[in-house]
C-alpha cells in the first residue's frame, strides 16, 4: 500500500495538471434559466464590492462578480497553474490572487464584504479554522456563501449510471492508499455547516439547490463525468478504457436523436457575519 496523499497534495497535483479545465465544464451544463452554476451562485450572494473566493482556481468565478461590478477581487488557491490561468484574464488584471491555504489566509481584518468558495470548502481538512479566518477577513454583516455538492432527484440516469459503474474503482484505489479522504463531512450538510460557522459569529445557513442540465452524445456526457470526479484521476488507464466502454454501452439506449440528458444539483449555503465567535 503506498501513502495516502493528503488532500491539499492531490488537489494541487491535479489542477497543476491541466489548468483552466474546471471552466469549461463549468460552461457546457448550464440551470433551466440559462446561466452556468457560477452565474446562479454568483447571485445568491448579492450585491458585494470586495469579494474573495476561498479556492479561486482559475478564476471563473471571480470573472463573474468583475461583471457584476465587484471592484476589489482577490482569490487564493493552492495551484500555482490555476492561479496563472486566472492571472491571464484582462478582467483579474487588478485581482489579489495568492497561492496559499484557506486556513490561513494572508488578509487583515474586515478586508472583504463577501467570501465565497464554490465547491472547495467540502474538501477542506479543518473547516472550523476556514471558517474562523473568513470571520476574520469579512466586515460585520459581510456575507459567507459555500456550494457543496448534491445528490438525490435532480440527478440524471447517466449520472447515476456512470456513479453506479465508478464508485467500485473509487473505493479501490482508496483502499490502496491512492486517494485522500476529502474534507469533513459537515461541510456538506446544512446542520452541519451551522456546526461548523455559528460558533465564528455567523448566522444559521440558508439552503437552496440549484440544478443544472445538459444535453449532449453520450461521448461527451462520459467526458464531463470523467472531469468531474477527481477519483478517476488515480484509476488505472485500463480500468478506465473499460468503465468508458461500459458506460458508453449503458447510456447511448438513454439517448434521443443522439442525445443524452444529463443533469446534477448543487447546494448554496449563505450566510451573514453577525457576531464574533469564541
Amino acid at each position: 500500500m503506498t501513502s495516502r496523499p493528503s488532500v491539499e497534495q492531490f488537489l494541487r497535483t491535479f489542477h497543476d495538471r491541466d489548468p483552466g479545465k474546471q471552466s469549461v465544464s463549468i460552461r457546457e451544463v448550464l440551470t433551466p434559466d440559462g446561466r452556468t452554476a457560477y452565474e446562479a451562485f454568483a447571485d445568491r450572494v448579492g450585491d458585494a464590492d470586495r469579494v474573495l473566493d476561498l479556492g479561486c482556481a482559475d478564476g471563473e468565478l471571480l470573472s463573474v462578480f468583475a461583471d457584476h461590478g465587484a471592484q476589489r477581487l482577490a482569490g487564493i488557491d493552492l495551484s500555482v497553474n490555476e492561479l496563472a490561468f486566472a492571472r491571464r484574464r484582462p478582467e483579474l488584471q487588478h485581482a489579489d490572487l495568492r497561492v496559499g491555504r484557506a486556513q490561513e489566509l494572508p488578509w487583515e481584518d474586515e478586508s472583504f464584504d463577501a467570501v465565497v468558495s464554490h465547491m472547495a470548502f467540502m474538501l477542506m481538512s479543518e473547516p472550523d479554522q476556514v471558517a474562523a479566518e473568513a470571520a476574520r477577513v469579512l466586515m460585520p454583516g459581510g456575507r459567507f456563501a459555500i456550494a457543496v455538492g448534491s445528490g438525490g432527484a435532480e440527478e440524471s440516469a447517466a449520472l447515476e449510471v456512470f456513479r453506479s459503474l465508478a464508485l467500485p474503482l473509487f473505493r479501490a484505489a482508496r483502499g490502496q492508499g491512492l486517494l485522500p479522504r476529502f474534507g469533513d463531512q459537515r461541510s456538506r450538510t446544512r446542520e452541519g455547516l451551522d456546526e461548523i460557522l455559528g460558533p465564528v459569529g455567523f448566522a444559521p445557513v440558508t439552503w437552496e439547490r440549484i440544478t443544472i442540465r445538459h444535453r449532449s452524445t453520450p461521448l461527451a456526457v462520459w467526458q464531463d463525468n470523467a472531469e468531474t470526479f477527481y477519483e478517476l484521476s488515480v484509476v488505472p488507464k485500463d480500468e478506465v478504457a473499460e468503465l468508458r466502454e461500459r458506460f458508453l454501452a449503458e447510456v447511448e439506449p438513454l439517448a434521443v436523436d443522439g442525445l443524452v440528458p444529463w443533469a446534477m444539483g448543487i447546494n448554496v449555503a449563505a450566510t451573514r457575519l453577525v457576531g464574533g465567535g469564541a
